[in-house]
């Protein structure tokens, strides 16, 4: 397995050799962080700085092809989105770098290296917490940063509680996408931007409040968006719980 690819943004080329040790000591070396049931993520110091690496699990063979001869690698995916988020002023981590590897045919493991955001809370708190300080206020300035994604025609697939961190500063809050692999840049229609909820939350109550607040943002009617909202937000549920139920029965059929 070889490198075959690799970009770090400008503001870190200068640390490039630290970088690069970095993902070659990636095993065996750095702090273990979040969740690590599908990826590793790691904590790394990189000059004053932590840095988050996340390192990308190989995929399967169908992927590997993929990867290797036609589409972007989630590494680079996330790089660049990253960057283009911060172009356009939305929060998230500093990206700094990714990294992939491959065989002569196939695509392997891949490396994306952004800044660790040391945040107060993510948006998944907000679902099983509501005495949380400043509860409803933290809930409206969340859907007024998402009105502000849509506006910015940013259509972010994974919208869902883990993958906004929420910083408290001076003056309210800050939000940082994470997790950036799936999105799409592009005009968005009213369906799209209110759809775009319904992975959020299970809650009723929290679906009133963001279609309270989206209304205000876009001057649209409260009831057309929060029938809509919670319309495709039972539909994801269900979809998802689906989903499940057939995996459960997939592993009893292959255990029996």
């Amino acid at each position: 397995m070889k490198q075959i690819k690799s970009d770090v943004h400008s503001s870190f080329k200068n640390l490039s050799a630290e970088i690069d040790s970095i993902i070659k000591n990636f095993d065996t070396q750095g702090k273990d962080f979040g969740n690590q049931d599908r990826n590793s993520l790691k904590l790394f110091e990189l000059g004053n700085k932590t840095v988050n690496v996340k390192s990308f699990r190989v995929p399967n063979i169908v992927n590997q092809i993929a990867y290797k001869f036609f589409r972007k690698s989630k590494a680079q995916r996330s790089f660049e989105y990253g960057n283009k988020l911060t172009e356009l002023k939305i929060g998230t981590p500093q990206p700094i770098a990714y990294y992939e590897f491959e065989t002569p045919f196939l695509f392997k493991k891949s490396y994306y290296i952004s800044e660790q955001i040391h945040d107060d809370l993510t948006y998944r708190e907000l679902t099983t917490n509501f005495n949380y300080p400043d509860y409803d206020n933290i809930l409206r300035a969340f859907t007024r940063f998402t009105f502000d994604l849509h506006e910015k025609g940013i259509h972010f697939l994974d919208h869902s509680p883990g993958n906004t961190l929420i910083k408290k500063t001076n003056h309210g809050y800050n939000f940082y996408l994470v997790d950036l692999n799936r999105m799409e840049f592009k005009s968005l229609d009213f369906e799209t931007r209110v759809k775009n909820f319904s992975k959020l939350t299970i809650h009723k109550s929290m679906i009133e409040v963001m279609s309270d607040e989206y209304a205000k943002c876009t001057g649209e009617d409260y009831n057309k968006i929060f029938d809509l909202m919670w319309k495709e937000t039972e539909a994801f549920q269900n979809k998802y719980h689906r989903k499940r139920r057939l995996k459960k029965k997939l592993k009893f059929w292959k255990k029996h």
